[in-house]
């Protein structure tokens, strides 16, 4: 099928990283495409990378007019830094991590994100590399599925789900992904069913969060931005998941702390100072309007901070 993927807060987005001709981005995940193109529709130059091959080749093909402006990378965001020195850059003026799904990945069954049609158990954002999840359940037992299902998912019925899956695939009854998602269904209680979402929902976020190391991949990311961003640069960071919003509120107002002495002390004895200051107080969401005609919008939290020159 078709790749799509309707970038969320791409106004806000682009003001926040505030592009001028010139200017060299990275866009680390760059999916169909859609912030690249507002960023270069400025004049900046963009260098984009993606896991996912699907998504390269919708991006190349949709901003094959920008020339040489536009690159792209198989990469995944965790070798942001790695990426641009064999580029020869040491640093970049921008740079964006939008941490959600596209469209035509939760749309594709053959992906194996959905639990509303059959697909295989897959779940690998970059089908090239990794072990799929049909491998991975039979590497974790009750005690560590129940673990994922329960921190990466928020998932309260973390046990019994686990217990259930683990007992299916022993069996060897977990055929594809609806089978998986009737599994989780039914090892919650009827009447515990959430109103609003799929009771597989969290089950199957935690599970896609753990086959591709979502949250290590962030934690690699973010540890190594400060050394791919120069001074007067801005980063950005737009999450769908209440884990991955708080690591980067977290690491933006680490990289935003200056002197860490002791209240009590009269003078600061540490000698730090702050190297970047936050652009977002509080996390930008989007508007009524957007998430009218992109419900998917609605989780969105957009961060952003810039490194002083």
């Amino acid at each position: 099928m078709e790749f799509s993927h309707r970038p969320v807060l791409l106004r806000e987005t682009v003001e926040l990283l505030a592009p001028d001709p010139g200017k060299i981005y990275l866009d680390a995940t760059v999916g169909g495409g859609g912030h690249a193109e507002a960023l270069l529709a400025a004049g900046a130059r963009v260098i984009g990378l993606d896991q996912d091959p699907r998504a390269l080749e919708a991006a190349r093909s949709r901003l094959a007019s920008y020339g040489e402006r536009f690159a792209v990378e198989h990469a995944n965001f965790r070798e942001a830094a790695a990426v641009l020195e064999r580029r020869g850059l040491s640093q970049v003026d921008g740079v964006l991590v939008d941490l959600g799904m596209s469209s035509h990945q939760l749309d594709d069954a053959e992906r194996g994100f959905s639990f509303q049609r059959p697909g295989p158990l897959d779940m690998r954002m970059d089908p090239t590399r990794g072990a799929p999840l049909s491998e991975r359940l039979g590497e974790w037992d009750e005690k560590e599925l129940s673990a994922i299902l329960r921190d990466l998912g928020e998932e309260r019925f973390a046990r019994p789900i686990a217990r259930r899956i683990v007992s299916e695939h022993g069996r060897g009854t977990l055929t594809d992904t609806a089978r998986l998602a009737e599994v989780v269904a039914s090892a919650i209680p009827r009447k515990a069913w959430p109103r609003a979402i799929h009771p597989a929902t969290r089950t199957f976020q935690a599970l896609r969060l753990a086959v591709n190391d979502e949250l290590g991949a962030l934690s690699d990311f973010l540890a190594a931005l400060p050394r791919f961003v120069a001074g007067g640069g801005r980063a950005a960071a737009i999450a769908f998941h209440s884990l991955e919003d708080r690591m980067v509120k977290q690491a933006f107002a680490r990289l935003a702390t200056g002197c860490i002495c002791p209240p009590r002390l009269p003078v600061c004895a540490c000698g730090r100072t702050a190297a970047w200051r936050v652009l977002t107080k509080k996390a930008v969401q989007a508007s009524d309007a957007e998430e009218a005609e992109n419900p998917r919008a609605r989780s969105a939290r957009l961060r952003a901070a810039e490194r002083l020159s």
